[in-house]
């Protein structure tokens, strides 16, 4: 029995995909590596060395002895870094796709992609009681400046790690100090749609132990005027409440990126 070669081709469209890594490969020219992966030819490191270039760059790569490989460590400082000489109230240092970023960064109505990463945040992290985002989705085009879903740290009675969907619903919620110190991974998937699914796992590395985790079938993850969706990492933070964050350095450790599109 002869199968259409037509068939055959939508077959195998229906289940392509595509996959992207970001891996730290060791000191020295960082931000060219995440630029070659994350928007080749173009800038995806957003940084206050507008204001605090005797500082160096505000992202390094160090060997970690937990992972025994090469981590991103990402550095923000209450005085004098701030968000790119653009907004003096809030600081910034992340790593993004956006317009610039290759067509299969970009989240479009009717794929799946799946995000992956290691996290750590150092023992006795301080957020701020405004916003301390450690990840967002955010769209673009359209309505696109709030964030679809946030990951975001927040000072309380018991600090917590918190998911926030459309920036105003929290949907799950974690006490910090159990990601202080350890290594986790996170997996983060999105069906893209007015009536998509979102689900995020945060598991311990050494043992395996989810942390915190939320899904739904039926949840908006991109509005009808987007184009598409991207993701950004790092940390974005506000400065209305300095006294709750450290006064010296405050730093996060992420890893090994990856970016799985499906149709």
């Amino acid at each position: 029995m002869k199968i259409p070669i037509a068939l055959i081709i939508s077959f195998i469209s229906c289940f392509s995909f595509s996959q992207v890594v970001l891996k730290s490969d060791g000191p020295g020219n960082t931000y060219e590596l995440i630029n070659s992966i994350l928007a080749p030819g173009y800038e995806a490191v957003e940084n206050p060395e507008c204001i605090h270039g005797t500082f160096g760059r505000h992202i390094a790569e160090v060997w970690d002895e937990d992972l025994k490989s090469n981590v991103f460590e990402f550095y923000s400082h209450v005085k004098p870094d701030n968000d790119r000489c653009e907004k003096l109230d809030r600081q910034r240092v992340e790593i993004k796709t956006y317009e610039s970023s290759p067509s299969n960064l970009k989240g479009t109505l009717g794929e799946t992609v799946t995000y992956k990463w290691k996290f750590r945040l150092p023992k006795g992290f301080q957020p701020s009681s405004s916003f301390t985002h450690l990840h967002q989705i955010k769209a673009v085009g359209g309505s696109q400046e709030l964030p679809i879903f946030t990951l975001t740290a927040r000072k309380a009675k018991v600090n917590q790690l918190i998911v926030i969907h459309n920036n105003e619903n929290t949907v799950a919620s974690a006490d910090l100090s159990e990601f202080e110190g350890t290594w986790v991974e996170i997996t983060e998937k999105i069906k893209i749609g007015s009536n998509g699914a979102y689900s995020i796992s945060i598991k311990k590395i050494k043992n395996g132990q989810e942390l915190l985790a939320f899904k739904s079938d039926n949840i908006m993850t991109i509005k009808p005027d987007n184009d598409f969706i991207r993701p950004k990492w790092g940390i974005y933070r506000s400065l209305k409440s300095k006294s709750y964050l450290n006064d010296e350095e405050e730093t996060a450790e992420f890893a090994n990126f990856s970016v799985h599109m499906e149709l």
